[in-house]
């Protein structure tokens, strides 16, 4: 019998341990699903009888590594600032470890040592980054093979409510992890347009925003998503003169984002003292100057950033609470954890709403031999059904690597990403076999 950890039982994590589930019968696994919520954790394993729920907090190292010990594998869905721990501990073990999160620098430097131990630490197994590299590479490869330079590679990714969905003036719900929504542009952005690169701060991300015509959807908006320049490495696209990896929102998220970001909120480092007492006003009053005019806290919040005080961008910040009476309450040590609460309460994705998922990759590529130029353009969406579209498609990846590792069909060791074809040519087959696939189209250029 082979053992499966799962580390997290959150909103990315449902469809992954379904499919676990399903197949241990077959395969002869056990799967452990180890969450802090520990009622969380059993709903996930659903009485299944190759499934155990743990309670499970991550600095516990003792039940940590003694988990680890007696995996086969481990399938880590935590918050990315575990993903060190959690590889080190595997490696140490000698079991192979996936997380659908972007290769920390440290976990990436373990790459000689899994080679060694014959470990195999696979990151970025989910949507985005995920099947968006696998996508990006199988074209890629394709171009290549036919003697094609790619000069111009462009991404997206996103995960939205479905068109109809209307539940709030945002046209957003959170069907992941809010940090993530929260903390986004934190770094940055970094890409290259007509071989000239743009590198933004984190105040203007999403002020550098353009529109995106979706196929199916419409017209949807797109800002610059962290570096996008380290592709060119990871691709092997070093003559390129566009390179971009974008996300997609609806139109008008970005600018009230913008002005919260500008106010500073989305800060995750400062602890902030006696904020469970705050009301929301109080809370939102601290990131104005002492002498900010205006007769109350929307006029001077309007007032600081220069915006109208009646404007969509004050009504979306009021929509959200940022202007209410009500206490924050206990949970909150930060500014982006009040953020991350906000979103939580005031944007879930309603009873019996779909979500959406979409990846995009538009690629422009020349062909010397014949002299033909082309735009080749792959388009992904999922809709939620049963589960989060979202669940479906983070998890679904991971849970198929984690099955042919465990059967042995996928033998490549060391810490990877899936650019490789040893991992994203199965994987892929197996996403088509289960629904999901891109539509493309080509289109010659002169």
């Amino acid at each position: 019998m082979k053992n499966v950890v799962i580390f997290g039982a959150g909103q990315s994590s449902p469809y992954l341990i379904h499919y676990m589930l399903e197949n241990a019968e077959a395969y002869d696994w056990q799967v452990t699903v180890c969450d802090m919520n520990l009622e969380l954790a059993k709903s996930r394993v659903n009485g299944n009888v190759r499934g155990e729920a743990i309670q499970f907090d991550i600095n516990d190292s003792h039940l940590r590594k003694k988990l680890i010990s007696k995996a086969d594998i481990v399938i880590n869905m935590l918050a990315p600032v575990f993903q060190y721990l959690v590889a080190l501990d595997c490696l140490e073990n000698k079991t192979h470890c996936i997380s659908a999160s972007y290769t920390n620098p440290q976990v990436a430097d373990l790459h000689q040592d899994a080679l060694l131990d014959d470990v195999l630490i696979l990151n970025e197994m989910g949507l985005d980054p995920g099947i968006d590299h696998m996508s990006a590479m199988s074209i890629i490869d394709n171009v290549k093979k036919k003697g094609g330079i790619i000069n111009s590679f462009i991404a997206y990714g996103s995960g939205i409510p479905a068109p109809e969905v209307k539940s709030n003036p945002l046209n957003y719900c959170i069907t992941w992890n809010a940090r993530n929504v929260v903390m986004a542009g934190e770094s940055g952005a970094q890409y290259m347009e007509d071989n000239k690169i743009k590198v933004l701060s984190n105040n203007q991300v999403f002020r550098r925003t353009w529109t995106v015509n979706v196929a199916g959807v419409g017209p949807l908006e797109a800002y610059p998503n962290r570096d996008s320049l380290v592709y060119q490495d990871l691709f092997k696209l070093h003559k390129v003169k566009t390179m971009i990896r974008g996300t997609l929102r609806y139109p008008g998220w970005s600018e009230t984002w913008h002005q919260i970001v500008r106010l500073g909120i989305p800060n995750e480092k400062m602890p902030i003292h006696k904020l469970a007492s705050k009301t929301y006003a109080e809370f939102t009053e601290m990131f104005l100057p002492l002498l900010a005019s205006g007769a109350n806290i929307e006029k001077r919040v309007a007032n600081y950033l220069n915006i109208s005080p009646t404007g969509t961008i004050i009504r979306n910040m009021r929509w959200l609470g940022l202007f209410s009476d009500e206490k924050i309450g206990k949970g909150p040590k930060t500014a982006a954890q009040v953020l991350e609460k906000i979103l939580r309460e005031k944007m879930p994705l309603p009873e019996g709403a779909r979500d959406m998922v979409i990846l995009v990759h538009k690629i422009n590529a020349y062909y010397p031999e014949i002299k033909k130029k082309e735009i080749r353009t792959t388009t992904f969406i999922e809709y939620g059904d049963g589960f989060t579209a979202i669940a479906k498609t983070v998890g679904m990846p991971a849970a198929i690597a984690a099955k042919l590792i465990l059967t042995g069909k996928l033998k490549i060791r060391g810490c990877r990403i899936p650019t490789h074809p040893d991992i994203y040519k199965p994987v892929l087959r197996e996403l088509k076999k289960n629904g999901l696939k891109f539509v493309e189209k080509v289109e010659s250029i002169k």
